[in-house]
């Protein structure tokens, strides 16, 4: 007979027990970056995962050569990590944003991928970075940020980091 107290203890052990580990392949992240350059969609989701106490997501961001900085955004709880994985570009973080608007929880974008926060017409001073195929920047939650130049096609892997978990599973 199981008593409620074992049983207790068993519920526990099953809610402890650790998440599974995802894997996204190479040709996948290939795929969509094919597919989002093809399609000229700025910011495809690969997957979003429950990583034990937060959402994790994978993605690939995509800003065509020649463009110059006419948006920027920040999200307020959500932390993004670029890997840029072809092109060059000059990626501007910080300062403030240009006629900021609330983004609310509405859109594909703003739910599937980064959650609300702000968007704008550009960046008012800020920090300038050029970066190259193989570089990462770390741009945290609440930070303004957009690409001012894009001088050969960037294509960028994105980890975004949600500890709030605004952003849905996928």
């Amino acid at each position: 007979m199981v008593t409620v107290l074992a049983w207790l203890a068993f519920a526990q052990v099953i809610a402890a027990a650790p998440l599974p580990a995802t894997a996204i392949t190479a040709a996948e992240i290939e795929a969509t970056a094919a597919r989002s350059i093809a399609n000229k969609i700025s910011d495809t989701e690969i997957r979003t995962v429950d990583a034990g106490g937060h959402h994790v997501g994978i993605g690939i961001v995509y800003r065509e050569k020649g463009e110059r900085l006419s948006a920027a955004s920040s999200h307020d709880q959500v932390t993004e990590v670029y890997e840029i994985l072809e092109g060059v570009g000059t990626i501007v973080t910080g300062g403030a944003i240009v006629n900021p608007q609330r983004r609310r929880n509405v859109t594909e974008v703003v739910a599937q991928m980064n959650g609300p926060g702000v968007a704008g017409n550009g960046i008012d001073g800020g920090l300038r970075r050029r970066l190259t195929k193989g570089d990462l920047v770390i741009i945290p939650a609440g930070t303004p940020h957009g690409f001012s130049d894009v001088e050969e096609t960037l294509t960028i892997l994105v980890v975004r980091i949600d500890p709030a978990r605004v952003v849905a599973l996928k």
